[in-house]
């Protein structure tokens, strides 16, 4: 096999490689499109009522968004664990590391449930200092908070089923309890069925309901044949070589993921204070990165599988070979993104209810954006998919802390508060970091430090 080749002969040509990544790649991507579907059809339906409405609830998702931030420590460390030890074909480990991810999940998921039912304003002004949107924001906050309980159980189980070869059922509930959502909000928002309008409230009560639906369905279809559940003995019990290589992995994904999230989280803080027609300019183009970012996550996931499945099972070669394909396949990907972003911007404009200001900024963000999309899907693939099949995180971190905090950061702040750049500048110095790092991403990538088998025997399992 020629893992040195290059051009589109050599990337493409391995049909073993390109079934099993269209397999798990397409209904991942799918399921990261549905679930970015919900926040833009928040978005699109609130905004039919009036601009503020749409603009507090895009800032308040920033808290679940922060959230997502943790679980995704402990279920990117359960499914980087979980793909070797299923390639290896050990089902006891699977228990194990899936026992863990739960117990730190619904710890995670209780916290943030209790923040936003107390204190929800305290919340929303990290965000925004206009009395409006965080009035709006904490009555959204209270009532969804209820939905975040669940978040961490039906994660776990999704994740649980993406790992053991049933990636199909889990972008299967997501995306139904994706539509349950869409179906609900349209009801709840405006009314219908002979129900009054409840607008905010409404969105709120629609992420709630089809929250309870996802952790039925997902807890519910492991109980049947040919699918691993989490046993009773599992949510007890403890393996010290499980839940050290656990934490191995979950702690550096939660450092890149807390560096990424907080240092994304205060890109919108930071346009949030620069009035409300940039708040809502950069809330569409958030759902709008979001939405192109599915196909980039879809691949990312799904060849991460593929390599760890590899690596695990012994075949590094294969692993290393698969790694190739992949970054070569990313830069396609973000070629491809960087020119559907650029398309679609006047139907962004047709969709949106927004003030002319408000088109204006929107316009040069999604030019912008278009840009920053490149860098944005090559380094999700690179880092997330193949670097982390290895157990090679860390560079995660190191990166984000040298070009978002100590680039992108400080230059945007400096030019919304100190400078007062323009509205779209300071949106460009938020997108420094990913465009940034590519030729770092790839230096490192040809290092090979992301080709290692991290599991152990039963053996040494039993011993520790």
């Amino acid at each position: 096999m020629n893992r040195q080749g290059s051009g589109k002969q050599s990337v493409f040509s391995d049909r073993e490689f390109n079934h099993k990544l269209f397999t798990l790649a397409l209904p991942m991507s799918l399921q990261s499109l549905m679930l970015s579907a919900v926040a833009a059809c928040d978005a699109i339906m609130l905004g039919r009522l009036d601009q503020n409405s749409m603009s507090a609830v895009s800032l308040a998702g920033q808290i679940q968004f922060i959230q997502n931030i943790f679980l995704w420590a402990a279920t990117g460390a359960a499914s980087v664990l979980g793909a070797q030890y299923w390639g290896k074909g050990d089902r006891k480990a699977m228990d194990d590391i899936f026992g863990i991810c739960i117990r730190i999940t619904m710890v995670i998921s209780f916290l943030f449930w209790a923040g936003c039912l107390f204190i929800p304003e305290n919340l929303m002004m990290i965000y925004t200092n206009e009395p409006e949107l965080i009035r709006i924001g904490a009555t959204y906050l209270r009532i969804t908070g209820w939905s975040y309980l669940l978040t961490g159980i039906s994660e776990t189980y999704l994740t649980l089923l993406k790992v053991t070869d049933h990636v199909t059922m889990g972008a299967v509930i997501s995306s139904s309890a994706v539509v349950f959502n869409i179906f609900f909000n349209a009801i709840f928002i405006f009314g219908l069925l002979g129900l009054p309008a409840m607008g905010v409230r409404g969105a709120a009560a629609a992420t709630l309901l089809s929250r309870i639906i996802q952790v039925i369905w997902a807890i519910g279809i492991t109980f049947r044949q040919g699918y691993l559940g989490i046993s009773f003995h599992g949510l007890f019990s403890h393996n010290k070589l499980i839940f050290r290589d656990f934490f191995k992995c979950g702690v550096p994904i939660l450092c890149s993921g807390a560096l990424w999230g907080i240092g994304f989280s205060s890109y919108t803080a930071i346009l949030g204070h620069l009035g409300t027609d940039a708040a809502a300019a950069n809330s569409v183009s958030s759902v709008i990165r979001d939405l192109f970012c599915c196909l980039c996550n879809g691949i990312a996931s799904g060849g991460g599988i593929l390599i760890g499945n590899e690596l695990g099972a012994g075949k590094t070669e294969k692993g290393r070979d698969y790694g190739h394909r992949l970054s070569v396949i990313a830069v396609y990907i973000g070629i491809l993104t960087c020119l559907l972003v650029l398309a679609v911007i006047p139907l962004v404009l047709w969709f949106y209810v927004l003030t002319p200001e408000a088109e204006h900024l929107l316009t040069q963000m999604m030019i912008i954006l278009a840009v920053y999309m490149i860098g944005r899907c090559v380094n999700t693939i690179v880092i997330n998919g193949i670097f982390y099949a290895g157990g090679d995180i860390m560079f995660d971190a190191y990166s984000l802390a040298v070009t978002m905090w100590g680039v992108a950061i400080p230059v945007a702040l400096l030019g919304a508060f100190v400078f007062h750049w323009p509205v779209p500048v300071v949106f460009a110095c938020t997108c420094l970091d990913e465009v940034g790092k590519i030729p770092w991403v790839y230096a490192h990538y040809h290092k090979y430090k992301w080709v290692k088998d991290l599991t152990h025997g039963r053996d040494a399992q039993e011993q520790s």
